[in-house]
């Protein structure tokens, strides 16, 4: 009998310690800091870039707004092809530039996806495979973009229009 009841004083003993205490603490106080003032981050004007080689010149001047949207302008004048040139709207994803040309060739006006990764303070042109859909060419996978550092455009003073 001694021995029940000294196991049963030991578990009841272990059974109160592993009892968890009841707390009484007050809720942490958040206080909401005030909100940050909007930063308003004008665009920095035309930003020009250029390649050139062996009589063959692209040309892009664009400006990037703050959300990070691109407007601007393209031109192609490569040897043996008829010139192009138009208007390039997109954004800027992270350091590549995504955006739609308009321009016009041979008196059709056409609308193809162009691709430009930016490095070293110029822009790479992008190649891949392309798909038309709705009278509009774009690259079928863009994560899969090779960037050919022989079509690199410099930065150039822009041209005062």
């Amino acid at each position: 009998m001694k021995k029940v009841l000294t196991i049963a004083v030991v578990a009841l003993t272990v059974f109160v310690s592993c009892k968890k205490e009841a707390t009484t603490t007050e809720p942490i106080q958040i206080t909401p800091s005030p909100p940050k003032e909007a930063e308003i981050v004008e665009p920095a004007g035309d930003q020009c870039y250029a390649w050139k080689s062996n009589g063959s010149v692209i040309e892009m001047s664009f400006n990037v707004n703050s959300h990070q949207e691109v407007n601007g302008k393209l031109s192609y004048n490569l040897v043996g092809k008829d010139k192009n040139e138009g208007t390039l709207i997109g954004n800027m994803k992270g350091d590549t530039l995504i955006a739609d040309y308009t321009f016009n060739s041979e008196g059709v006006s056409s609308v193809r996806e162009v691709a430009f990764l930016q490095k070293d303070g110029s822009f790479i042109e992008g190649y891949g495979d392309i798909v038309t859909a709705n009278d509009k060419v774009s690259f079928k996978d863009k994560s899969k973009l090779k960037f050919d550092q022989k079509n690199t455009l410099v930065k150039v003073d822009c041209k005062v229009e």
